[in-house]
Parts: structure tokens; sequence; C-alpha cells
């Protein structure tokens, strides 16, 4: 059996599944569960769009049956209250594919959800979670980092974490948080560092690394997808540099960890918005 024929039949099963897990035992369809609707910046990089399209078809892999929606705060179409209008009525929850805090989460997708007829409950920020930890991890490994090495090594290495930036102080407190979570996972210092209005920015980052004797710096892209700013951050690293975040299982894990940890807290689903610090 070929790789692709293997594939085609797990898709199949899969769709099999989803199918059979909307009836019940009795032969009656079961209510659909509310819609996940993943609501992303959006980007002018057609990369990005075409990552979270990707992303989002992982989530549908890992749970058949329930309906995954995409909405864009701007940029890319849909727009978010152009697939809130789509879905009518239903219930749903919807998961920032945002990695912390900051004014969308808690203004920008709150308001456009209150604004529609949907039965709303908006999820907090992805990050920080060890989920996001294995992701970047993993990426770092890719692009060439050393799983083990000897403490001469060590001593030389650190990685700047390289995020988008925000004005909100609370979005700095969850990628620190990040970092801090990371650099217990490497072993090494782990400097957040930013492509636009936080400071330090990554190239200041690397050099005060520098000034410290840690010379063989990573950047560690924590972008959930290919852009200008994850492109400028990587072109910054003096040694490697790793990929956005993406398509990793973990993200699709965490997208629906976070839908069901705003089910749990629900209730009837109005509209609100939850940011669990860092919900296992």
């Amino acid at each position: 059996m070929t790789d692709s024929t293997a594939h085609l039949l797990s898709q199949i099963g899969s769709r099999l599944a989803g199918q059979l897990s909307l009836v019940s035992l009795d032969g009656r369809r079961r209510p659909a569960p509310p819609a996940l609707v993943v609501v992303a910046h959006g980007s002018r990089d057609p990369r990005a769009l075409s990552t979270v399209r990707a992303l989002l078809e992982r989530v549908r892999e890992r749970r058949p049956g329930l309906p995954v929606h995409l909405g864009h705060i701007e940029l890319n179409e849909p727009l978010l209250p152009d697939t809130l209008a789509g879905l009518g009525g239903r219930q749903a929850v919807l998961v920032p594919l945002l990695l912390s805090r900051g004014y969308h989460i808690k203004r920008d997708i709150p308001e456009m959800a209150a604004a529609s007829d949907v039965h709303a409950r908006v999820a907090g920020a992805l990050g920080p979670h060890p989920l996001l930890v294995d992701a970047l991890y993993a990426r770092l490994v890719e692009a060439g980092w050393r799983t083990r090495a000897d403490e001469g090594t060590r001593r030389a290495s650190a990685v700047v974490l390289a995020a988008a930036g925000s004005r909100d102080p609370e979005s700095r407190v969850d990628t620190g948080r990040t970092a801090e979570l990371l650099a217990e996972r490497l072993g090494v210092p782990v400097v957040p560092a930013y492509a636009t209005t936080s400071a330090p920015t990554v190239p200041d980052a690397i050099r005060a690394l520098a000034a410290r004797g840690r010379h063989r710096v990573a950047v560690a892209s924590y972008f959930t997808a290919p852009g200008r700013f994850a492109t400028e951050c990587a072109e910054a690293a003096p040694w490697i540099a790793s990929a956005p975040l993406g398509t990793h299982p973990a993200m699709a894990e965490l997208l629906l960890h976070r839908y069901d940890n705003a089910l749990r807290g629900a209730g009837n689903c109005a509209t609100s918005h939850t940011q669990p610090a860092l919900a296992m």
C-alpha cells in the first residue's frame, strides 16, 4: 500500500467516524457540538493563509464531526464578522490564533462576537502553555539545535524568543512566561525580544547576549505562521533560526484544548472572555 493510499484511507476512516459520532445508539442524530471558530489575525503574506488553513485541517482530523471555521480580524477573508454571520444563531467557541493577551483578544474579538447573532464564548490566548513550548522546542531541533551538548557549548549558547510585540503589558508577561518555560526545557537562557512596538528588538537581544559571552545564539520564531516579522527576525539570527509554529501537531492540540476549556466553563455559551494563565 502506498503512502498516498494509506493517507486517503485514513481520511475516509476519520470522516466515517465523524459521521457515526453524530448518531446515538438508538439511531437518532445527536445535536452538533458548538462550532470551533479559529480567529487568525490576517496577513499580507500568502504563506500565512495557507498555513492557517492547513492547521485547521489538522484540527478537523483530530476531532471528526466538529464544525471548524476560520475568521480573520483583518487583511484576509473570511473576516470574522462574515464567518459569524454564516453561522446564524448557533453556538460557537471563538479560539484566537494569538499567542498572548492584547487588544485583539480583550476588545476586537469580543466586540465582533457581541455584534453577531451567534451565542459565542471567546477563549483566551494560546499562550503561555507547555504545548507551545513543545512546538518551539521541536522547531529549534529541526533547525539544528543539539539536544545534548557539553558544558562549554551550553555556556556559550542562548535563545532569543522572537515575538511580534504589543503595547499591552500583559502581552509581555505572557511572552516572558513562555521564555521561562522554554529556558527550563533547553537549560540555557531564553530572552524574549520583539519585531515591533516593544523592546528589546531581536538584534539588541542578540548583542546583549554576546556581551555576556553567549555567542551561539538561536532565534526561536514565536509566530503562528510565516510573514514579514518572522522573516525579519530570522534574518537577524547569528546562528540558526527556527520556523514559525505553523502546523506543528501541538498547535492543533492546543486549539482543541482551549475550545474544550471554554466549553467547560461556558454554561449557556453566553458571550464572555476568560484567560487561564497556564491551563493544562
